[in-house]
């Protein structure tokens, strides 16, 4: 989720064709006050990443679904897609956006829930598990599939080594650029903006 994201699909600097999922899902995220949705940028990242999907996409912070709906959008036929919220009431709205979508699965709970419908093939963490405050980050080893890909948004780009976030070092950023059972990478979307992306080692 991303501050003002939702608002940013409509900048005039945003001149992205929008798949017909993504429009849904933002008219629903605009009626119910959701702001922080996924930006256009990472929109195309993700969308690309699930048309390499096998079987089977996870997400955490499904929000009203306009992330999920940039993933399902870019899905192969077949790809089943599992998005985990928190908060119940958003969590219903998404639903509502994906009830005629049988391959879609929103789940009430919290990112931890992603355990039980693992292995995925891309695995989008925005909404949990990144690591990112207090909160402990996600296993790659344990979520993804073999040659599987992870995606941690919302960075902002740093030219510096290492990474810093508020004058420190940026230490969830560093967990997954780091990470022994990952190759990752960090992508700028952006200029205020950049996503971290790792595929499992063999």
């Amino acid at each position: 989720m991303s501050l003002n994201g939702t608002a940013l699909h409509d900048a005039p600097s945003s001149a992205i064709e929008l798949p017909p999922l993504v429009r849904h899902a933002l008219a629903a995220a605009r009626a119910h006050g959701f702001e922080n949705s996924c930006r256009p940028e990472q929109g195309l990242l993700i969308s690309a990443l699930a048309h390499g999907a096998a079987t089977l996409i996870g997400e955490s912070g499904t929000g009203c679904g306009v992330g999920l709906a940039w993933l399902a959008s870019g899905a192969k036929p077949g790809v089943r897609l599992v998005s985990v919220e928190r908060d119940p009431a958003r969590a219903a709205v998404a639903a509502e956006v994906f009830a005629d979508q049988p391959q879609v699965e929103v789940v009430t709970g919290d990112w931890s829930e992603l355990y039980r419908r693992g292995p995925f093939d891309l695995l989008v963490l925005d909404g949990g598990g990144q690591g990112k405050g207090a909160e402990a980050p996600a296993d790659p080893a344990r979520l993804l599939a073999p040659g599987g890909t992870v995606t941690v948004d919302d960075f902002t780009p740093c030219a510096d080594w290492p990474p810093l976030h508020e004058g420190r070092p940026d230490t969830a950023r560093l967990h997954w650029l780091e990470h022994p059972a990952l190759r990752a990478t960090e992508v700028r979307l952006a200029a205020d903006l950049s996503t971290v992306v790792g595929t499992l080692r063999g």
